[in-house]
């Protein structure tokens, strides 16, 4: 396993991390009866009934698993 030869400054370290930047959470708009409602891409939705009670997994309009 390689093993620095010299120690890293902390202001080389600092810097180094200070380049990570977090990148937001891309929603995807869709309106569904009327309403506008986010949800993430490529992720399967949870399927309620008029009570709020868990149905099943959909995604692209299929039942992909049981709540």
């Amino acid at each position: 396993m390689p093993v620095p030869k010299r120690r890293l400054s902390r202001s080389r370290t600092r810097s180094r991390r200070s380049q990570w930047k977090a990148a937001p959470i891309a929603l995807v708009k869709t309106i569904e009866n009327g309403k506008v409602v986010y949800s993430l891409p490529h992720r399967a939705k949870l399927v309620t009934d008029s009570t709020g009670a868990a149905l099943f997994m959909e995604y692209k309009g299929r039942k992909v698993a049981d709540a």
